[in-house]
């Protein structure tokens, strides 16, 4: 199951189609290096993590393709919708996860994005893409355990 925020969290989007196409691995919580803007309209609940991907270049860490959407009332300071952020780590973090891109065939996707103590954060796993064969013991798994689930109610 996807890791859900803590109560001292507040959910802003979350990625559900990662944990079905990925087996992730481990994971890390990041910060977003975002514009004004940028956060009214994460506030405003106006985000998208679908096909977003975060990829190492020159020693940091950058998010792509993460929509987020337009602020109305800032439309004279308005942003790109979807554009490269940075993610905020250490620098001994960035550099195990991108090593591990580069050797071992792993990619960084984005799990939930949200609010932490005021922050935008955004928690990243590590993972290898699923087959066709893992996807469907997926499905099985789960149709199994919501099986186990009615028979438990009725009793």
């Amino acid at each position: 199951m996807a890791e859900k925020p803590n109560a001292d969290e507040k959910l802003i989007c979350e990625n559900r189609r990662a944990r079905f196409d990925y087996q992730i691995d481990d994971t890390i919580e990041a910060g977003l290096q975002l514009t004004g803007s940028e956060v009214k309209a994460l506030r405003a609940g106006e985000a998208s993590l679908s096909d977003s991907y975060a990829s190492p270049e020159k020693n940091e860490l950058f998010l792509c393709n993460a929509h987020i959407g337009a602020y109305k009332p800032a439309s004279a300071f308005s942003h790109t919708p979807i554009r490269k952020r940075k993610l905020l780590l250490h620098r001994v973090e960035i550099d195990r996860w991108a090593t591990k891109v580069k050797e071992r065939g792993y990619s960084i996707i984005p799990l939930v994005m949200y609010f932490k103590n005021g922050k935008a954060k955004i928690r990243l796993g590590l993972g290898k893409g699923k087959t066709g064969l893992d996807r469907r013991d997926t499905i099985k798994d789960r149709e199994a355990k919501r099986e186990m689930d009615r028979a438990m109610r009725r009793r």
